[in-house]
């Protein structure tokens, strides 16, 4: 069955078995928290959000620098050689990807086709067009926020495609493409909330954020660390919505891509402050795959080509323009390689 969420290999069922309580979990979330799905599967189906549910920029925020002075997002340069890791893929005949499949606009399942849809699904069928051919055979396997460096590390899938930041901590576990996204931490809140942002408004409140997000990490980062938010940990951020229209948490914590999106499902929420962080969204793959990196770098540079008739444009209207603040401009960030 060519792109769908269905393992065929006998030998990786048991691991497929173990996704099956997530994506169950998931699913009840979704129906919790996406009353706006129905009917169509893009942005232009939405409800208005108006200026609360765009994205801001966060290019007033500082980009991260590693301790030895390196830019996290450089990666290895683009080359179309086929290497073991491709070759695996290629002899194998189809591609496992790790990918959300409940962050409306990135990678959720449209309740309209039943199929996985989504800025980051166009990216990897993108990947996968280019390693097999047309009609390329992927196999979904959507994972929860903390389990992704996990199933890359111990080979349950490829790569992933799911609104991961490339940071400093984790390009020493996991490999990086050049980014393909620019996003910001950003608090969603009830529309009544007198949270301005991730300020003193903010003090002593239950934040939610996933569990191995880098929104976990930025409430317990010194400089926010004094502001004593009671944290409410989850495995995915939609779940964040979720104990939020249950009053189970003052606010959430995620990117403000994810977060519009989340505006976008319910209009009783609203996203405010200024984002606090530059996250740029990577495709995460093994550290000894360098050939795959290499190879997922040749087709971002040919997905970014083109300017406005790109296919990273036409995904990014496709899904993301309506929720971006007016002077956003829409332009995937300039790669950057280390060699």
């Amino acid at each position: 069955m060519r792109g769908n969420d269905v393992d065929v290999h006998d030998g990786e069922r048991r691991r497929g078995a173990r996704l099956a309580t997530t994506m169950a979990a998931a699913a009840t979330a979704a129906a919790l928290a996406v009353p706006f799905l129905a009917g169509g599967s893009g942005p232009t189906q939405t409800a208005s959000a108006g200026p609360v549910g765009t994205v801001r920029s966060a290019s007033f925020a500082e980009a991260e620098t590693c301790a030895d002075g390196g830019d996290p997002t450089a990666s290895l340069s683009p080359s179309s050689a086929a290497g073991p890791a491709v070759a695996r893929i290629q002899e194998r005949g189809r591609l496992v990807v790790g990918v959300d499949q409940n962050s409306y606009l990135w990678g959720y399942r449209d309740p309209a086709t039943g199929e996985l849809a989504g800025f980051d699904i166009d990216l990897v069928r993108a990947v996968a067009e280019d390693l097999l051919g047309p009609d390329p055979q992927i196999v979904f396997r959507t994972i929860p926020t903390a389990r992704r460096i996990p199933a890359i590390r111990e080979g349950e899938v490829d790569m992933v495609v799911r609104t991961m930041t490339i940071d400093c901590d984790r390009v020493k576990e996991v490999a990086f493409s050049t980014a393909y996204f620019l996003s910001g931490q950003q608090l969603v809140v009830p529309e009544d909330s007198d949270i301005t942002g991730l300020d003193d408004s903010a003090r002593g409140r239950r934040v939610c954020s996933a569990r191995g997000s880098t929104a976990e990490k930025l409430l317990e980062a010194e400089e926010y660390a004094a502001l004593d938010v009671r944290q409410v940990k989850v495995a995915n951020q939609l779940d964040c919505l979720v104990r939020l229209q249950l009053g189970e948490a003052d606010a959430v914590l995620t990117d403000n891509a994810l977060g519009a999106g989340q505006v976008a499902q319910d209009p009783s929420v609203k996203l405010v402050g200024e984002p606090a962080t530059v996250e740029p969204y990577g495709v995460a793959m093994n550290l000894e795959d360098d050939d795959l990196v290499r190879r997922v770098n040749r087709v971002l540079e040919k997905y970014r080509a083109g300017g406005d008739g790109s296919r990273w444009r036409a995904s990014y209207d496709r899904w993301l323009a309506d929720m971006m603040d007016p002077g956003t401009e829409p332009a995937p960030p300039e790669p950057v390689y280390r060699d």
